[in-house]
């Protein structure tokens, strides 16, 4: 029993190909409109780099370019098809295009459904690359004579006035490494000696932060240094300054800023999935539609269009048992004294042969 049958008639088939023709072409703006998604998302990752690791962030906006382009072709192509669908001996034509032409569109839309998903489960990737790479830009902060690393203070600066972030988790991930440049300490401060040697590996490690955490709205200057000492400054307590840096890391930053873009591309990519299977529903309605017009030699009579001509279970069974045929079809039996059933073949023998005649009975 065919699934979802619907009756057609010659107007209606004429219709349905004029509405394919333009859903096609409206089909191939959605591709574009899926490659600038993925272009777009590829160039706001490629901003961030020096503070990602390197790992498959990328996929997403690689899936999402390549099924943009892949759309563009087959939508296409899929509008000439619908075109001269609606003429009975044009679609002569595409009848052994079609149905091939269905199956790679029907794998193509998967990919987009594909795509859409996993702007929603790439944020562990994401947050990990973030963390990594937030760690060793933070790391090299102080290496400012280094070449390949000099340009990595005015990254993280620039990022933490950017985003109003401090740190990776936190503002107190600065107390854990040298971000001041040896350049500028003071060998011969006691001071400094008695913090290099404080630690095992003889970083200059401070209770302080970079300017760039510094939040432009405080009420008062900017305390840097001594964050966690109240009594090193006036009037002031760490736990209820809130103002003076910034609180949020900027790992949770950039996880929100890139999560919140992912969401919105999600989406857009999900609603051109509906779109464009709503328009392969079409097209196979229509591939039906036309074969049995064909069948019944009547071109303008009606016809029936359907998604399976049987149902899901039976359609399902034929599929695996045309697999397995192909499999077995390929198979070459070797176990011994059985015989190549290409070789088994009896032949007519066109030459002599030992016939033996019958006598004939003396009159």
């Amino acid at each position: 029993m065919a699934v979802l049958k619907v009756k057609f008639t010659k107007t209606k088939r004429d219709k349905l190909a004029q509405i394919l023709w333009i859903l096609n072409w409206v089909s191939v703006v959605s591709g574009i409109v899926l490659f600038s998604l993925g272009l777009f998302l590829k160039i706001e990752i490629k901003k961030r780099n020096e503070v990602m690791a390197k790992g498959d962030i990328n996929s997403v906006p690689n899936m999402l370019i390549s099924v943009g382009v892949i759309a563009c072709i087959i939508n296409f192509l899929g509008g000439k098809i619908c075109y001269d669908c609606s003429d009975a001996n044009k679609f002569s034509r595409w009848k052994l295009v079609m149905l091939p032409y269905i199956a790679c569109t029907f794998c193509f839309t998967f990919c987009i459904l594909v795509g859409a998903l996993m702007c929603y489960t790439m944020r562990n990737e994401l947050e990990e690359s973030l963390y990594l790479g937030l760690r060793d830009a933070m790391k090299f902060y102080k290496d400012t004579d280094i070449p390949g690393r000099c340009f990595l203070k005015k990254t993280v600066d620039m990022l933490q006035i950017g985003f109003q972030c401090c740190g990776n988790n936190g503002f107190r991930d600065w107390f854990e490494i040298q971000w001041v440049s040896p350049r500028y300490l003071n060998m011969a401060s006691k001071e400094v000696l008695d913090r290099l040697k404080s630690n095992v590996d003889g970083k200059f490690l401070v209770d302080g932060v970079p300017f760039s955490c510094c939040n432009p709205s405080s009420p008062r200057p900017c305390i840097q240094y001594q964050l966690t000492n109240n009594s090193a400054h006036y009037n002031y307590d760490f736990l209820t300054e809130e103002l003076n840096i910034w609180g949020k890391g900027c790992r949770e930053a950039l996880l929100d800023h890139y999560t919140a873009i992912m969401r919105s591309i999600g989406i857009a990519a999900l609603l051109i999935w509906l779109f464009e299977l709503s328009v392969l529903i079409g097209v196979r309605y229509l591939q039906t539609a036309m074969k049995n017009v064909l069948l019944l030699g009547d071109l303008e009579g009606e016809s029936d269009g359907w998604l399976l001509e049987n149902s899901f279970v039976e359609t399902a069974k034929y599929n695996i048992s045309i697999i397995k045929n192909l499999g077995k079809a390929n198979q070459i039996s070797t176990v011994s004294g059985m015989n190549d059933p290409n070789i088994d073949v009896q032949s007519t023998n066109c030459g002599k042969t030992n016939v033996t005649t019958k006598s004939i009975p003396a009159a």
